[in-house]
């Protein structure tokens, strides 16, 4: 591999459309300048958001508004695109979450490789929702791993990764935010290795491997006849979106926070027994669920004692269950 010599930053570009990537931008774009110039931005198009779904850029466009920065938005990687690629003589490609499927066409353009951070510690929660993944499985440690792309999905060899904790209490937003700090301290360490060829990627093992999926608004469904942890994980996984939602009183619920209190069956499975200081007590398979904050049909999220004390639920009340797929596999899902 062609080594550059750090008096002289490598020339960056930056492919992706996700808030995970807005910490590791700000990075690049004041500290990070010693070892990367990043000379070029790939983005997803304008897209209809809001409520109002008026057309509008998403936040890692915003970010490069006002700055001296070519930025590309294609709806596909076609030929036009690789040469626009090409033209800005990138010696790194750096990709997070951009929602495209590079070709080989694309991979091979920047000089010194392009690269991948995904937000799990690879090879587990190979796909779209790693972090989601991670905290539904009750796992208590994640990270951000700097990987090399290959034509198989997140199946390239590792080059560095940095770890982050999971609590019993963080949501996927919380998870996510560390992880995007993560990403800044990975690329400060990792980069100017890369510059100077002496990263070390080595090869992931496909038996460890473990998939994920892309999420959608039917994975809102709880089965209640599951233990209160996997309920409790999986409703922190799904904050903030899709968000685990239950029916009650005609009214569709969301929650955005709960724990496990363990112990054996304490009623039947999605009963309310009541509440506490800290959460709506409802029953599941084996132990007790604990929801924290709930948020009503155009309201706010809530602490669950100001919520119901606008929205009651009175012990005894039946919440249905619902099938719950699963988030993850050995195998990849089929589209």
């Amino acid at each position: 591999m062609e080594v550059i010599s750090m008096a002289e930053p490598m020339r960056l570009v930056f492919m992706g459309s996700d808030p995970v990537a807005l910490p590791l931008l700000d990075w690049l774009a004041g500290e990070g300048r010693a070892v990367a110039d990043l000379v070029g931005i790939f983005t997803g198009p304008d897209r209809p958001s809001g409520r109002g779904q008026a057309v509008g850029p998403n936040c890692v466009k915003k970010w490069s508004q006002g700055r001296p920065l070519g930025v590309h938005q294609p709806e596909r990687l076609d030929g036009s695109s690789i040469a626009a690629l090409a033209a800005l003589r990138p010696d790194v490609a750096l990709v997070v979450a951009y929602g495209h499927i590079l070709r080989d066409e694309v991979i091979s353009v920047p000089r010194l490789g392009t690269l991948n951070l995904h937000a799990s510690l690879l090879p587990s929660y190979r796909g779209a929702s790693p972090i989601q993944s991670a905290v539904a499985s009750g796992d208590r440690e994640t990270g951000m791993s700097l990987m090399r792309i290959v034509r198989e999905l997140d199946a390239g060899p590792v080059g560095d990764v940095e770890r982050v904790p999971i609590s019993p209490l963080d949501t996927a937003a919380d998870v996510e935010k560390r992880l995007a700090l993560a990403a800044v301290v990975l690329c400060a360490r990792a980069l100017p290795l890369v510059a100077l060829g002496e990263l070390v990627f080595r090869a992931q093992d496909r038996a460890q491997a473990s998939f994920c999926r892309r999420l959608s608004k039917a994975d809102s469904a709880l089965d209640f006849s599951a233990p209160a942890p996997v309920l409790s994980a999986r409703i922190n996984a799904l904050h903030p979106w899709p968000s685990a939602v239950i029916p009650i009183g005609g009214a569709d619920i969301k929650l955005g926070l709960a724990d496990a209190m363990v112990g054996g069956t304490v009623g039947s499975p999605g009963s309310v027994l009541g509440s506490g200081p800290d959460g709506l007590l409802v029953a599941a398979g084996s132990g007790l669920l604990r929801v924290r904050r709930l948020q009503r049909p155009g309201g706010r999220m809530l602490p669950a004692p100001e919520f119901l004390r606008g929205f009651p639920v009175v012990a005894g009340t039946v919440i249905p269950s619902r099938p719950m797929a699963a988030l993850v596999a050995s195998e990849p899902f089929r589209r």
